[in-house]
């Protein structure tokens, strides 16, 4: 019986966070209505109802949780294994800080639980072959509380993507 109880409360403690989660997503959408990067780049209305691409966790100095998102277009080039990505397809990073949960870690007996802390910020990628020539077809974008950043940021992100010319600038894999 006590088996049962701690499997129901564990099935309750997953719930309650995926419902925060959740909860401090729909929030902020709110606040991503309308805002223009630099780059040109405006934050999609729906991104955040957008498939999931994969997950990750970025130790260091970043140490946040991750979630990839794409619209169909990324999606259909990602199940379909089509390089380079077609134009109009977008990729959306969305990152939150790598918080121990102290609450999870009591069932549990021991530090083994993290969830989604503060949402960090939000990254874009726009697949332009035209506009974006000179960053290998990518435009890029981050907000941060809902405002772009400054381009002199912007400016550096396709550096950090060199290395990853061969699967057309994208580190993220599909997850199936």
């Amino acid at each position: 019986m006590k088996r049962l109880q701690l499997i129901a409360l564990l099935a309750l403690i997953g719930l309650a966070t995926a419902c925060t989660i959740a909860f401090r997503v729909h929030a902020s959408a709110a606040a991503d209505k309308g805002v223009t990067a630099a780059s040109g780049i405006e934050l999609p209305p729906d991104y955040r109802d957008w498939r999931l691409i994969s997950v990750a966790h970025e130790a260091g100095n970043l140490n946040d949780l991750r979630a990839i998102l794409g619209n169909d277009s990324a999606i259909k080039a990602y199940r379909d294994g089509t390089l380079p990505f077609p134009d109009g397809t977008i990729i959306a990073r969305l990152a939150w800080a790598y918080t121990p949960s102290e609450e999870n870690n009591k069932v549990f007996g021991r530090e083994q639980s993290f969830v989604a802390g503060a949402a960090t910020n939000v990254q874009l990628m726009v697949k332009n072959s035209k506009k974006y020539a000179a960053t290998g077809g990518w435009g890029f974008a981050q907000f941060t509380n809902g405002k772009p950043a400054d381009e002199p940021v912007i400016k550096t992100c396709f550096s950090c993507h060199v290395p990853a010319k061969a699967h057309d600038y994208v580190f993220t894999r599909y997850a199936r």
